[in-house]
């Protein structure tokens, strides 16, 4: 992981801040104790109110509780001094459609090195396809060409797999990014595969093929693996610690964008705004926000199968109306709620994280 002691007590980008105030004007079994774990940085200079740790362990634990037999693993940190509160922060969870903020980092790394332009355009061919949810594989082939600009902000703005899949083959694969996380220091968030590979094998199906573009197609794909395979497939999947991230690498990573350290300000920006305008995930952390906060984030979601749910995940940047800024990231996986009970858990997670800043 990205030594959370060693990225230091600076103040957050002022500037940066003001940026997502303006985006938000337009408008299982097997749970661990509580972690607890109030490893606190000095505040040095610090001006704002400390984390109230009893509250976070105390209301954490009773929505951990809720959630078993899923996992809930849960981070917050102050991003002004670096004090930070963690539930299972070593532990590695499966990502899902979260990968996308280190994918899109990465690409955004790439357009500043001037190895990539922002109005380049790619090509989809068939092989390209990746499954849902993607309206690009949808919209294929009537409209085959897109820009990078409009492909990142289909993956981070939207999810859309098929977008996500393109961007990586095109700066390198999955190794590519892998590496440029560990360039920055960050070993606790693994990016290993292709979406048309990972889903599948959630599944236990056979590899991807372009026939299986659209949830119909797909489902009934999915429909001629056996239960008892796809249920030992979804359990692997689970602990599989390719594509994973723990709370505490991912807080790390927030940290290292918010200072502008993975990429350049005007890229930390545009990946800024990308996730504040996102409308996936809203009843989640952020409906426990208050309504003046700003929440940049990136959720993610596997499918639900034979009442199993593998991630169900959100993690991002909220800023108050007085310009405080907090990393959070939650990830349940193993639950066998339904997804508005699941949501619901995460905005409860959202009103505590808002309670426990002061």
């Amino acid at each position: 992981m990205v030594g959370l002691q060693s990225l230091g007590a600076r103040s957050a980008s002022l500037a940066r801040r003001g940026v997502l105030f303006g985006v938000a004007a337009l408008g299982g079994a097997g749970v661990l104790t509580l972690a607890g774990c109030h490893r606190n940085e000095a505040l040095t200079a610090s001006r704002t109110p400390r984390l109230d740790m009893k509250r976070l362990d105390t209301e954490v634990a009773a929505i951990a509780q809720r959630a078993a037999p899923g996992a809930l693993g849960f981070a917050l940190m102050n991003l002004e001094s670096g004090e930070f509160w963690v539930r299972l922060g070593d532990r590695a969870f499966p990502m899902q459609s979260v990968f996308k903020l280190p994918l899109g980092a990465a690409v955004l790394s790439e357009v500043d090195a001037g190895r990539l332009r922002l109005d380049e355009i790619l090509t989809i061919r068939a092989e390209d396809l990746s499954p849902s949810w993607s309206p690009i594989a949808d919209a294929w082939p009537g409209r085959a060409a897109y820009s990078v600009q409009e492909l990142l902000a289909a993956a981070v703005g939207d999810s859309d797999n098929t977008a996500a899949d393109l961007l990586m083959k095109h700066i390198g694969g999955p190794g590519v990014v892998s590496a440029w996380l560990q360039s920055k220091g960050i070993t606790e968030v693994r990016v290993d595969r292709y979406e048309r590979e990972v889903q599948p094998q959630v599944y236990g199906m056979a590899s991807f093929r372009p026939a299986w573009k659209g949830d119909a197609a797909f489902d009934a794909a999915k429909a001629t693996v056996t239960p008892a395979k796809r249920r030992a497939a979804m359990l692997a999947y689970m602990a599989d610690p390719r594509d994973s991230a723990t709370p505490e690498g991912m807080l790390g990573l927030l940290r290292r964008l918010d200072q502008d350290e993975l990429v350049s300000p005007a890229s930390t920006r545009r990946l800024l705004t990308l996730m504040v305008q996102t409308p996936r995930g809203g009843d989640r952390i952020k409906a426990g926000l208050p309504k003046t906060a700003t929440f940049a984030h990136k959720p993610g979601t596997s499918g639900t199968d034979q009442g199993l749910n593998a991630a169900f995940n959100d993690v991002g940047i909220f800023t108050l109306a007085d310009r405080r800024s907090y990393a959070v990231a939650a990830f349940l996986t193993g639950s066998t709620a339904t997804d508005a009970e699941r949501a619901a858990l995460f905005a409860d997670l959202g009103r505590t994280a808002a309670r426990s800043v002061g």
